[in-house]
Order: C-alpha cells, then sequence, then structure tokens
C-alpha cells in the first residue's frame, strides 16, 4: 500500500477517524498495532509471521536479558536470530550464487540451489528498530518496555515500517506511553509535511525516473552526455524519492501525535562527506555510527585502526542497501573518499580558503559518481557507464528542460534555506504560496500513482 495511492488514502482516513475516538482511551495503542498490521499484511500476509517474529524474539530478549546473570548471551542470540532471518531473506540468494561460482573454480560440481524466497518489504528497517532497542537495553540506555503491545506497536507503527526512518526506543517509546495531544498545528505541519513529500516523490523523482530509467536501462546506446546527465538526475532523483518517502512518514505521524526524526538535512549542500553522511539517511548513519562502527573501535585506537573501521562500516552500510557487488563498491567507494578527504578536510587551508561552493560542488560531484554503482543494473552495467562518459564525445545534448530548471530551483531553494535569508522563506504567505505551487503541480503530473519508492527494495 503505497502512500500516493487511494487506497491508503482510504485506508488513514478510517484508520484516523477511529484512531480519534480511541486517543483518550487506552484501546488507541490496540488499534494501532492492528492499523499498522492490516497495512504491511496488505503487501503480502505472510510478512506479518515474520514481523512477528522478529518483535516477540527482541521483546522476551530483554526480559531474560533483566532476569539472567547470562545477559550478553541473550543479547548474541538476539542479534544472531535478527541478523539470520534478515540474512536469509535478504542474501540468502546472493550468498549461495557466489558460493556456486567459488565452488565451480575449485572444480567442484555441487550446486547449491539458492532459497525461492522474496524480500519482505521494509525487513531491513524494522530488524534494525527493534534490535536498536534490545542492545540499548543491554547497555543500560534504557528500561524494559512491559507492554508488548506498545512494543510491538513500536517495531511495527505504519508510517515509517517499511522505508524508516530507523527510529530509536528512547525516542518512540515514551510517545507511545501516554495520550498523544493533536493540536490543530499537528494536523496543519502535519499535511505540509505530506504534500511536500508527495510533490518530491510524484513531481520531482518519478518524472526524473522517465529520463534515468531510459538511459540506464541500455547505457550502451548513449553518449557521455546523456550518461553524465542520468547520473546527475538520478541523484536527485533518489533523493527526492526517499525524502519524500520520509517526509510523508514523518507528516502522517505528526498528525497522529508523534514525532519522528529528521531523515535528511539537505545532503547536497554538505561541503565534505562526513557532513555528507551526518545530513543523508540520518537514521541509518548514527545507527551504523553506535552499532557499527563505535563497537569496532571507532577512532580511539589510531588512524590505522579508524581507517579500518570505518572502512568495515561503510561496507557493512553497502550491503545492508542491497545483496549484490554493485552496492559493495559503493560502500567502498565512500570509504575510499572519506580516507582521502579526512585529513584535508581538518586542515586551516580547506576550512578557510576553499570557497564553500567548490566543497559542495566537489561533495556532489563524488557522491553523484557513487551513484552509479547504487543505480546500474549490474557491476558490468556500471563499468561500461564509467568507460562511455570518459571516452564517448557528447552529441546530440538533449536534456529534458523542465527537468533541469526543476533540479536547479530546489538546489537553490536548498542554498537559501540555509544562508541569511531563511528567515524570508519562512515567511507566512510565501510558504502559503510555495504549497499552492505544489497542490498545483500535484494536479499537473499526477499520475496514476503505482511507481513503488526506491528504498522499498531494501
Amino acid at each position: 500500500m503505497l502512500f500516493h495511492t487511494w487506497n491508503f488514502f482510504v485506508f488513514f482516513l478510517i484508520v484516523y477517524f477511529v484512531y480519534f475516538l480511541l486517543i483518550k482511551t487506552k484501546y488507541y495503542l490496540h488499534w494501532l498495532l492492528a492499523a499498522s498490521y492490516f497495512f504491511y499484511g496488505w503487501w503480502n500476509p505472510l510478512y506479518l509471521l515474520l514481523i512477528t517474529f522478529s518483535t516477540a524474539i527482541n521483546y522476551f530478549a530483554v526480559i531474560l536479558m533483566q532476569k539472567s546473570q547470562k545477559k550478553k548471551l541473550w543479547l548474541i542470540l538476539s542479534i544472531v536470530n535478527s541478523l539470520g532471518v534478515l540474512g536469509f531473506y535478504k542474501y540468502g540468494i546472493f550468498i549461495t550464487e557466489n558460493l556456486n561460482i567459488l565452488l565451480s573454480r575449485f572444480g567442484e560440481s555441487l550446486i547449491i540451489s539458492p532459497p525461492g524466497v522474496l524480500l519482505p518489504v521494509g525487513i531491513s528497517f524494522y530488524t534494525f528498530q527493534s534490535m536498536s532497542y534490545t542492545i540499548d537495553f543491554y547497555r543500560g540506555n534504557i528500561e524494559r518496555e512491559p507492554s508488548f503491545i506498545r512494543f510491538a506497536t513500536f517495531v511495527s507503527l505504519f508510517p515509517q515500517l517499511v522505508a524508516g526512518p530507523i527510529e530509536r526506543a528512547k525516542n518512540l517509546l515514551p510517545q507511545l506511553t501516554g495520550k498523544p495531544e493533536i493540536s490543530l498545528n499537528d494536523i496543519t505541519d502535519g499535511l505540509s509535511l505530506f504534500f511536500v513529500g508527495l510533490f518530491k516523490k510524484i513531481v520531482l523523482a518519478d518524472f526524473l525516473a522517465l529520463y534515468v530509467d531510459k538511459v540506464y536501462a541500455a547505457p550502451g546506446y548513449f553518449d557521455s552526455f546523456h550518461l553524465i546527465m542520468a547520473t546527475f538526475a538520478f541523484s536527485w532523483q533518489i533523493y527526492f524519492d526517499f525524502s519524500g518517502y520520509t517526509d510523508m512518514a514523518r507528516g502522517i505521524a505528526k498528525m497522529m501525535g508523534f514525532d519522528l526524526m529528521l531523515n535528511f538535512n539537505n545532503p547536497y549542500l554538505a561541503t565534505s562527506l562526513g557532513d555528507f553522511w551526518n545530513r543523508w539517511h540520518i537514521s541509518l548513519s548514527t545507527w551504523f555510527k553506535d552499532y557499527v562502527y563505535i563497537p569496532l573501535g571507532g577512532n580511539r585506537k589510531g588512524k590505522i585502526n579508524t581507517y579500518k573501521n570505518m572502512f568495515l562500516t561503510m561496507v557493512i552500510s553497502g550491503l545492508w542497501h542491497g545483496a549484490a557487488w554493485n552496492f559493495v563498491v559503493w560502500g567502498m567507494l565512500h570509504a575510499i573518499g572519506r580516507f582521502i578527504t579526512r585529513e584535508l578536510e581538518r586542515t586551516l587551508f580547506y576550512k578557510e580558503k576553499v570557497p564553500k561552493l567548490v566543497k559542495q560542488m566537489s561533495v556532489f560531484i563524488f557522491v553523484s559518481f557513487a551513484w552509479i554503482f547504487f543505480r546500474a543494473k549490474t557491476f558490468s552495467d556500471a563499468v561500461l557507464i564509467i568507460k562511455r562518459i570518459f571516452t564517448e564525445e557528447m552529441a546530440n545534448p538533449e536534456f529534458p528542460l523542465i527537468a533541469l530548471l526543476l533540479c536547479i530551483s530546489i538546489w537553490i531553494y536548498q542554498f537559501l534555506y540555509e544562508s541569511k535569508v531563511k528567515k524570508f522563506l519562512e515567511w507566512a504567505p510565501l510558504r502559503v504560496g510555495i504549497m499552492i505551487f505544489i497542490l498545483l503541480c500535484l494536479t499537473i503530473f499526477a499520475r496514476s500513482g503505482q511507481d513503488a519508492f526506491i528504498y522499498f527494495q531494501f
């Protein structure tokens, strides 16, 4: 059930109406849980078995940790279970295919049959969310949640269930403890966020996808210019697509009285790769920092170990995004980029002498280059695209002008938003005018509304 479909519109109207009736009673959580499970089961009813299993394991693991002297044992079992389920459904085919290739090189005739399973929508997101609760309890950062209903609602809350933000228990669980207070501002702010997200998805991301999909479907037929422009277009497409989903999720949650964390903060205005990862998919970046990078040792044991930990974290992050070597290379590129630029970014020359715009453009170009491996269908396609970018002549420079103007307009708006004129952009009449423009664009660009969000595949 996609946010930008009539199915969801009818679903949310019913859920919201009943939610308002029950919000002052103890049953509102039961209704939210039922609605969230219905929402997830809409994709495939069998998915409910997985999310219930994952929720129960992590919930009871914390109970056992609280009652047992062997807390670490229960933590390990919980993590192994969560990663085992995630590994089977997300990486089973990838692992068996590569094992078969390895065995064939040693002359083995044994062929391992890959598991015939489909990747459940959102499994990476809710697995990481429930794991963070178990780990945080073990570390003493949170108290045990006594209510299974409340914990299950925390794991499955439908606005952010299938593509985040990946919420932490210490942020979301307390909001589910009392009776939510919904003000008129919550409703108007939530609606504004939702429509901004809808605009990003339908008007911007899906429109750019028409060009990007055409070029990346057959990169061998396009010259250097088109491959470069399609790569830059994808940079904006994936940003609009994913941040659009996040805006809609945060808007829906806001209308229900919940505050979800900010997941994107104008990432293409970053002045360094470290800054980029502080702005892009913030909930995942901080998750990997807290539960992978720091446990590995972080930056506590010298530069060599720091770079090793950074490299491992980025490679694991790449694998999280997809079971293919493309994503591993994408993670490695970002790790190498950090190695090269980390020390430079700390110098007085970089901080004071290099113009801010030069830093921002450099980061955008590098990130866009890395996106090639993220978007290409195969590793060989990615290599072909890079080769043709640097060897083919630029001819027939046709590019959708509207798409170019839209991207430039959004980029200028973001630059202004982080400048001294920010207060002017927050002027009420201007905000109303922007919202009217967004609504007009939605009526013009609206299509069937069936294009899934990019991050649903992760």
